[in-house]
């Protein structure tokens, strides 16, 4: 894997502002002097009050690298102080400070195999990895398995399912499959020796997430894990 690119602190300018899932917003930000970036990585976007406190958290690009805008997609947290903004405030054509594409270790590199796994809102890099797969026509390197509440929170539903993901519901039944977490059992058709495995969800989803693979045979070391929670 050649080095990552990465982009310092400039500003974007928001382009487009859609709230397609309840609780989140969908940014498309066009970002002065950009830096293009790969799938797997993520921008920091900062707030300044007026009396010059700060806070800023990190967010996965959604958006492939052919893209000319970069999008971003914040989960609304209660407590958060970024994300609030971003979902309640934000209207097309304010300015944003921004820094990235940031991060090298979640990035993946095109042409291996990857199986991806997601919690919720964790499918964000993933939707990076299979529109760039796409665009190269590559799709049949991913393969996806997500687990969310309920279908209705589901980011990207459609476009998640067009590339063949497995969708599980631990809320409520899909199909003929009962309300449950994600299983080995589910990940079995996915899995092939070879792959390198990428998670991205909450602390606990992560954790039993890769406890799953490693039961199915896939070595730590070609696990690759991103995390978030309310603290960032």
């Amino acid at each position: 894997m050649p080095d990552a690119p990465a982009g310092g602190w400039t500003t974007a300018t928001v382009a487009g502002v859609r709230r397609p899932v309840p609780r989140s917003v969908q940014l498309r930000l066009d970002v002065a002097d950009r830096v293009d970036h790969l799938p797997g990585q993520h921008y920091v976007v900062r707030l300044t009050a007026p009396d010059g406190y700060t806070a800023q958290r990190s967010y996965s690009v959604a958006s492939a690298p052919g893209d000319p805008l970069v999008e971003l997609f914040v989960e609304r947290l209660d407590d958060g102080e970024v994300s609030t903004h971003l979902a309640d405030v934000v209207e097309p054509g304010d300015v944003l400070e921004v820094r990235g594409p940031i991060g090298g270790w979640f990035v993946w590199d095109t042409e291996s195999p990857a199986l991806l796994v997601a919690g919720g809102s964790g499918v964000v890099p993933f939707v990076s990895m299979l529109r760039t797969a796409r665009a190269l026509g590559r799709a049949d390197l991913l393969r996806t398995a997500v687990s969310v509440r309920t279908a209705e929170l589901l980011p990207y539903a459609d476009e998640l399912l067009a590339a063949g993901a497995l969708v599980v519901t631990t809320r409520e039944p899909r199909g003929i499959r009962p309300a449950g977490r994600l299983t080995a059992v589910d990940l079995v058709p996915l899995w092939e020796p070879g792959q390198t495995a990428y998670v991205c969800g909450s602390a606990s989803f992560a954790g039993a997430a890769t406890q799953l693979l490693e039961t199915l045979g896939t070595p730590a070391a070609d696990i690759r894990v991103e995390q978030f929670g309310p603290s960032g």
